[in-house]
């Protein structure tokens, strides 16, 4: 319990206002936030030498009005065309709209935001009603050569919606978020690309009523941007979910889609295999809107049983012991936990005063057996499925935590995280206002580079003056898995940030790690692309595009280096 006495920083408690530039980059829920707790704000203190006196004012806020005129480069004539097909009440030419879904949720953007410097926005934001409006738009667009962004949810964090070059930007969420079918018998969904995750996961949880199945069932696919992402959105950057170990990743679960290209319509077969040549359904994945845009797909889904799922955490003396014991479980073929998430010791350090756990009897048994703050590493999971599978996991989890000498927390850990799993993301508009930056990258590794990985990367990060980073994993396979790493630092210079960013991507890729594991590249990685890949690759990814997007109008400006 908070002392009445002690000093409180004065958290953003209402929702932004309407037509500011807070609510732009406002993410999720207009009314939703999360506060550091008392221990975290010490720590933050303490790491950036700072004092109460330095909450005491905000630095910045955004809640000034958008008050930009910046006209629109499409002519009156074509302003009408996209009037004609879509009607006009879904169309916009508002700086404030078109700013709006011009915008992703990049720390750059949201610091440019807050000091109202506006670069280059959409000519025209455009919400088509259904795929053949978008086909309209497409064959339009390429005729006059008017570059093409798509807008699903808003949650890019790599620039991966941003207009370089103009044009229009279409919003798929608006109207095309319907599911249209649910086959059981396949056990398949057929939804519109624009759906968000909620919506679909609640239609899915009540399939019982909704479409009159025999059973309910789960989209299996949870990134943190749940909330605030779409099925469109998840295929074409390879998203992966919080307990992609166990449903698999989003390349995983898609089965067939419906794409608009510049050249014309593609759809894919729903088949669970087939032998006839690559599969072009592969290529749409990861394209990230740079061949076409996807408005219908086929997904898996899986029977929802939640009454089932199982809950566990360990805690291990240090970070070898962690790893090792994540890849006997990796490779134990008794079956893989859902969510599967492992901590390094400076995560493990944050997380504990996070989530409330530092301090409980859990915190001072640990200590007691000899599991050091900022040695020891947090492991939670869950197991989800039939009762006797998730009841086998949990135990053959158990025996390979005790093998590499972890000690077993209960469920407790486990269900500290899980109600606030999409709301950390919160926590960073609290601290920009003070000037503290919280951001994240992530990149796949093999086992046997993990710890170089690692250990490079941290060295990095570490090298810049009081600088926390937190890294985990949480994604696993047999051989392998990804580390996420997430760096706090005081940092109100958007060049210095710029720079720091740049040269972490930077050394995550020269470690060996990849440019990314489940966000995409955007145009913030972009131009790495064929310094990572190879020219030979990166000679395939540009035939593609010449192919499916002869005049370049598909979210041009860098985009996958494109």
């Amino acid at each position: 319990m908070t002392d009445k006495n002690e000093f409180q920083p004065k958290w953003r408690e209402t929702e932004p206002k309407r037509g500011s530039f807070r609510s732009i980059f406002k993410y999720g829920d207009p009314k939703g936030f999360k506060h550091p707790n008392r221990r975290l704000f010490e720590e933050l203190k303490s790491t950036f030498n700072l004092t109460d006196e330095d909450f005491r004012k905000k630095e910045t806020t955004g809640d000034e009005l958008v008050d930009v005129k910046i006209d629109s480069n499409l002519s009156t004539d074509q302003i009408l065309e996209f009037k004609k097909i879509v009607g006009e009440e879904n169309i916009s030419l508002k700086e404030y709209d078109r700013l709006k879904f011009s915008s992703g949720q990049t720390l750059e953007e949201h610091m440019k935001l807050r000091r109202q410097l506006v670069g280059t926005i959409s000519d025209l934001v455009v919400h088509p009603r259904k795929k053949s409006e978008v086909q309209e738009i497409v064959n339009y667009c390429n005729v006059n050569k008017i570059p093409v962004y798509v807008y699903g949810g808003g949650s890019s964090v790599n620039f991966g919606v941003y207009p370089e070059k103009g044009g229009v930007t279409l919003v798929l969420s608006t109207h095309m978020n319907k599911v249209i079918e649910v086959n059981e018998t396949n056990q398949t969904v057929r939804v519109e690309a624009g759906i968000m995750g909620p919506h679909l996961e609640n239609i899915l949880n009540n399939a019982k009523s909704n479409f009159d199945t025999s059973k309910n069932f789960t989209c299996g696919h949870f990134p943190q941007s749940f909330e605030y992402s779409t099925v469109g959105g998840w295929i074409v950057t390879l998203g992966s979910g919080q307990q992609s170990s166990y449903y698999g990743d989003a390349a995983d679960l898609v089965l067939g889609v419906e794409v608009v290209t510049p050249t014309g319509i593609i759809k894919t077969y729903d088949f669970p295999a087939t032998a006839t040549g690559p599969k072009v359904l592969d290529v749409f994945k990861g394209s990230e809107g740079t061949f076409g845009i996807v408005i219908e797909v086929i997904w898996k889904i899986y029977r929802f049983m939640p009454e089932n799922r199982k809950y566990f955490g360990f805690i291990f003396k240090n970070w070898e012991s962690a790893v090792n014991a994540s890849r006997e479980i990796s490779q134990g073929e008794f079956g893989l936990p859902a969510v599967f998430r492992i901590s390094d010791p400076e995560e493990t350090h944050h997380g504990l005063k996070l989530y409330g756990i530092e301090g409980t009897a859990f915190d001072k048994l640990m200590k007691f057996r000899g599991y050091k703050p900022m040695e020891r590493c947090l492991f939670i999971g869950t197991s989800d499925g039939a009762a006797s599978f998730t009841k086998n996991v949990k135990q053959q989890v158990k025996k390979v935590a005790r093998k590499n000498g972890g000690m077993y927390l209960t469920s407790f850990p486990a269900k500290k995280w899980e109600p606030g799993r999409y709301r950390d993301p919160y926590l960073k508009e609290d601290l920009m206002d003070f000037g503290i930056l919280i951001d994240t990258l992530e990149t796949s590794v093999k086992w046997d580079n993990l710890h170089e990985v690692h250990q490079k990367v941290r060295e990095f990060i570490k090298s810049r003056p009081q600088t926390i980073c937190l890294t985990h994993a949480s994604h696993f396979y047999v051989q392998g898995t990804n580390l996420y790493f997430i760096f706090i630092i005081k940092e109100s210079d958007l060049k210095a940030y710029r720079k720091f960013q740049k040269s972490v991507i930077e050394k995550i890729e020269e470690s060996g790690g990849t440019l990314s594991h489940h966000h995409g590249v955007g145009k913030m990685a972009g131009y790495l692309m064929e310094k990572h890949l190879g020219k030979k690759q990166m000679e395939v990814l540009r035939a593609l595009k010449k192919h499916f997007d002869p005049n370049n109008i598909m979210n041009p400006g860098g985009q996958l280096g494109l």
